[in-house]
């Protein structure tokens, strides 16, 4: 992935290092809730949350959120500084050069579908944060807040990434961010307000369904991007295709569960199985229009 030449944006806020990783997020609701879960959403997530070492509560409070990867992280390590801080800069700077792309991708698309891009903030933090959207710990993965219009993101997810969910790469890593992203841009088109209305009126079972048609455009969307990114900036190589539909697999809902708890629940799915995850991906991969990503109204998933 040839990330070195882009623009790195200053849309970054470094709270690693900070107590709980508190910063000028301020306070609110986590997002989401329990409500949406049931009995058999709450039996997956018990098994997910054993399997992976999880506090379930966490999983409970993510799961019907403005998005998110779902997948456990380690604790902030406390060897020496050194490696590990050369490491985590060049990361940073990584992180950057991807939000600078993605800025620039959207700025140019958004007015397209009738809307000005508003840059979002990427947070940097270390083992738990606070959001506009509540309290999160690592352990919840990237996750986007619609309520303050930022990403978060534990650095330590790209290790889990690669070494435990068997995902490695730059362009599966720049994935994660991507997808994110693809979650405020639903939120500056007002889907994700449409979203939220809409849960009260639904079965656990219906709150499920729209939850994965959410992830899934999400997906498509970082898919958009991609394919934009590269006619502009020619910022793929070969091989980079192939671990990001890799890293879409990884983190499907039946191949977690199938790790979790050995079957599978798909009436419990909220982010998709990972045959959908590719699917949706690669039509914004191969695409790049924001139009093909509509999953609400698709024939099938």
């Amino acid at each position: 992935m040839r990330w070195r030449d882009e623009r790195r944006s200053s849309n970054i806020e470094d709270r690693r290092g900070m107590p709980g990783g508190f910063g000028r997020g301020g306070g609110g609701l986590p997002i989401g809730g329990r409500g949406g879960v049931g009995v058999v959403g709450l039996l997956a997530i018990l098994g997910i949350s054993y399997f992976l070492g999880i506090d379930p509560r966490i999983l409970l409070e993510g799961v019907s959120n403005g998005g998110g990867v779902v997948t456990q992280q380690e604790a902030p390590s406390r060897s020496p500084r050194g490696s590990q801080t050369a490491t985590n800069d060049e990361m940073k700077d990584f992180v950057a050069a991807v939000l600078g792309s993605t800025e620039d991708t959207w700025r140019k698309i958004m007015p397209q579908l009738g809307r000005q891009y508003q840059d979002p903030t990427l947070v940097l933090f270390s083992g738990a944060v606070q959001s506009a959207c509540g309290f999160a710990q690592a352990a919840m993965g990237p996750f986007y807040c619609p309520a303050d219009q930022k990403v978060y993101i534990d650095l330590s997810f790209y290790r889990d990434l690669k070494n435990k969910l068997g995902a490695p790469g730059e362009f599966a890593q720049a994935y994660v961010i991507a997808h994110e992203i693809g979650h405020h841009v639903q939120t500056l088109l007002g889907i994700t307000q449409k979203v939220n209305s809409l849960r009260g009126r639904l079965s656990p079972e219906q709150q499920n369904q729209i939850s994965v048609m959410t992830e899934l455009q999400a997906d498509c969307l970082a898919g958009v991007w991609a394919y934009n990114a590269n006619l502009n900036t020619n910022l793929l190589e070969d091989g980079d295709v192939e671990q990001g539909l890799n890293a879409a697999a990884a983190i499907g809902d039946d191949r977690l569960q199938k790790q979790a708890q050995g079957y599978v629940v798909p009436e419990s799915f909220t982010h998709g199985s990972s045959a959908q995850r590719v699917r949706w991906f690669r039509r914004g991969l191969e695409t790049g229009d924001p139009k093909q990503c509509d999953t609400f109204n698709a024939s099938s998933l």
